[in-house]
C-alpha cells in the first residue's frame, strides 16, 4: 500500500513543524504540504481536486476561518478527504459537529507522540480495510472497521506496561536502518536503558497487537536469537 499523504493545517509555525515531524515519524505516512490558514488549506485541496491529499490534520482555531467551516466547505464541494482534528477546542458542541461532518479522529492539544501515533495508525488500519475490494461478508466486519477507527477500552496497555516506555521501545525498533535489520531484546535494552526482560515484554506486546513481527536470528553459536521488526 502506498504512503498516506497528509496535509498539515496549523496556524502556529512551530506547532505545524512539530506535527509534520511527528507525522513523518509514523511508518506509512508522508507530509505533502503545510498550510497556516484556512484559505491556504482550501487552495491546496482544490489543486487536482484534492487528489494529492488523503488526510488533513486540521487545527480548528485558524485566523481566517474556523476548522468546522473548512470541513463544511470540503463536504459541500464533494470532497471525501479524511480529516483528523488536532485542536484545543473542548466544547462538546464542536465535537458533535465535527462527528456530523465526518471527522475521523479528534485529538486534543497538548498530546504526546504516542497518542498522535496511535490515531494515525488506527486510521491507517481502517483505511486499509475500507479500500479493500469487494463487499463485507457479515456485520462483524463492519463492526471491526469501526472498532479499528474509534478504538475500544481493550486497547489499553496491560498491567505493568506504560506508554512512555512503549514509545521508547517502538522508537528504537522503527529508527532508520534498524527497522530493516531487526533488533533483539538485548539490543533494544541497550538502546533504551531498560532491562532485557522488560524490553522483551514490550516487544512481545507489540507482536500481540500486530505492530511488530518476530523471527529467529541465525548465524551465532547455540540457539538462534529472536529478533523483532516493526510491522
Amino acid at each position: 500500500m502506498t504512503d498516506i499523504r497528509v496535509l498539515v493545517v496549523e496556524d502556529e509555525p512551530l506547532l505545524a513543524e512539530a506535527h509534520s515531524a511527528y507525522t513523518e515519524r509514523v511508518r506509512g505516512f508522508v507530509v505533502v504540504g503545510v498550510a497556516h490558514t484556512a484559505r491556504a488549506a482550501m487552495a491546496a485541496l482544490r489543486a487536482n481536486d484534492g487528489g494529492d491529499v488523503d488526510l488533513v490534520l486540521l487545527d480548528f482555531r485558524l485566523p481566517d476561518l474556523h476548522g468546522l467551516d473548512v470541513c463544511r466547505a470540503l463536504r459541500a464541494a464533494g470532497s471525501s478527504v479524511d480529516v483528523l482534528a488536532v485542536t484545543s477546542a473542548r466544547d462538546l458542541a464542536v465535537v458533535r459537529t465535527a462527528v456530523s461532518l465526518g471527522v475521523t479522529h479528534y485529538l486534543l492539544k497538548p498530546f504526546t507522540f504516542a497518542a498522535f501515533r496511535d490515531k494515525l495508525e488506527r486510521y491507517a488500519d481502517y483505511r486499509a480495510q475500507a479500500l479493500a475490494e469487494g463487499e463485507v461478508a457479515a456485520q462483524h466486519e463492519v463492526d471491526q472497521m469501526f472498532a479499528t477507527l474509534r478504538g475500544t477500552a481493550g486497547h489499553s496497555l496491560p498491567k505493568g506496561l506504560d506508554a512512555q516506555t512503549l514509545d521508547r521501545v517502538r522508537a528504537a525498533l522503527t529508527d532508520g536502518t534498524r527497522a530493516q535489520v531487526g533488533l533483539s531484546a538485548t539490543e533494544v535494552s541497550g538502546l533504551t536503558g531498560i532491562s532485557r526482560v522488560t524490553a522483551r515484554r514490550y516487544l512481545e506486546y507489540l507482536v500481540t497487537i500486530d505492530r511488530a513481527v518476530r523471527s529467529p536470528r541465525y548465524g551465532t553459536p547455540g540457539r538462534p536469537e529472536v529478533e523483532y521488526r516493526p510491522r
